[in-house]
């Protein structure tokens, strides 16, 4: 019996060091070599200072700020650990919200989204990736539509002209991959920035 285990053995060894260890490191280096910046998490910094990754939304809250697509991502609660908290862009929870089209909870909070933009800029229809959550609720991304929607406010809040600003939106823009895949959009955090290095 011994003699008919042991080669099932031997392949079980063999195949866990090729594809659990050896596989895995040599990707892991290729990647380096290759991708050395996405490789590391497509990290951003501004003044040896990492502020954020162009794969993973962060929340602004400022007026004077472009704000992302909300997100549905929590963690949890620290006075209850059977209960979870709203914690956006949580990349250790990634996840939607799972709520379905007949749920009150999101047709609620889809009302109150789209209200508050309407005061926000009444002028624009609003912008749906402004109102839903991603997916995986770590999108970095919006349309360039979400981008310009929100234009006027960032404007007057930086009194900054609302054409430097758009100019702003539309260097930020990328468009399609190949000229096929995808959406165009606007990574958030590098528009940010953007108006930032603007405003200076």
């Amino acid at each position: 019996m011994l003699r008919e285990i042991r080669p099932a053995i031997f392949v079980l060894l063999a195949l866990t060091l090729i594809t659990g260890v050896a596989y895995p490191l040599v990707m892991t280096g290729v990647a380096g070599a290759i991708f050395p910046q996405q490789a590391q998490g497509s990290l951003i910094d501004r003044d040896g200072k990492v502020v954020g990754s162009a794969l993973i939304g962060q929340e602004f809250k400022s007026e004077g700020y472009f704000h992302g697509r909300p997100s549905a991502t929590t963690a949890p609660d620290p006075n209850d650990s059977t209960k979870t908290v709203a914690a956006p862009y949580n990349a250790a929870n990634s996840g939607g919200s799972n709520l379905g089209p007949t749920s009150k909870v999101l047709s609620d909070r889809l009302k109150e989204g789209v209200e508050k933009l309407k005061a926000e800029n009444p002028a624009s229809p609003v912008p749906v990736d402004l109102v839903t959550t991603s997916a995986s609720g770590l999108d970095p991304d919006i349309s360039p539509e979400a981008a310009l929607f929100q234009v006027p406010r960032v404007a007057k809040a930086r009194n900054m002209p609302q054409e430097r600003v758009r100019d702003l939106v539309t260097q930020n823009t990328q468009g399609r991959l190949l000229g096929l895949f995808g959406e165009p959009r606007v990574n958030v955090l590098a528009l940010n920035l953007a108006l930032d290095a603007a405003a200076k």
